[in-house]
Order: C-alpha cells, then structure tokens, then sequence
C-alpha cells in the first residue's frame, strides 16, 4: 500500500529536477555598478583642466590613490545577463595644483544608443490633431 504512493512521487520527483538541468531559463537583469562611464563624457576630459570640472563631468571617483592624492580611479563594471562581466577603467592624473596631466582608459567604451534612454514621443506643433470621437484616423 505504502508503495503504491511512494512510486509515483519518486516519478513525479526525477521528472521536476530533471527540468532543471535546462541552463539560462532564469532571467537575469543587466548589472552596472561603479562609476557609469560614457564615451562622451570621457572624451570631454582633456589635458588642463581642474579637478572640479572632472568631477563635475564623471561625478565623485570609485578611489583615489592613498599614496598619491593626485591620481584618480574611475571603474565601471558591467555584467549583462549571462555573460563575463567587462570592467573599464579610467585614470585621472593631476599635478599638485589639481590641473589634469594625463588621462588614461584602459579599454574603450560601448556607445550608448539614445534612442532607447526615453521611450515617450514628442510631437511637434505640425502633428495632425485628430478628433476624440475619430480615433481611427
């Protein structure tokens, strides 16, 4: 009698985990962590300009050199879905009076499509106005 219901759950067990081998069903979301970096806000930074106009382009640094406060380590780490994450960095070197020396970017960076940051439509005053009650022109 026991057997009777212990079978068909051992069946039941082997055919649930056997599903499970299947890799990547599960989804896994795009992870950016550290400093967000842009092809077109690194290339802004350029040889003599100050710290504050750094910082204000790239924001606040992931480290700053703790032997040499003069060097700046701006990292970003992006792992989407299921593949090897890609880490960039960007170096920031400044002289002691906090002009930019020489700036350095260890890999290039993706360019960003612009498109896909804003999905609204904006219209301009020549779009058509269309009555309420005449949806379907």
């Amino acid at each position: 009698m026991q057997l009777k219901s212990i079978i068909p759950a051992i069946i039941l067990g082997l055919s649930v985990t056997a599903c499970s081998s299947v890799q990547k069903v599960v989804y896994r979301i795009d992870v950016p962590q550290g400093n967000y970096l842009e092809s077109a806000t690194v290339e802004q930074v350029k040889a003599g300009m100050h710290a504050q106009q750094v910082q204000y382009l790239l924001g606040t640094p992931m480290l700053i050199d703790p032997f040499n406060n003069q060097t700046w380590y701006y990292v970003f780490l992006q792992q989407k879905a299921y593949n090897a994450p890609e880490q960039h960095t960007f170096v920031v070197n400044f002289d002691q009076r906090g002009i930019v020396t020489d700036v350095n970017l260890d890999k290039p960076l993706p360019d960003v499509q612009k498109e896909y940051i804003n999905n609204a439509i904006i219209q301009g005053p020549e779009a058509k106005r269309a009555s309420w009650w005449k949806f379907w022109e």
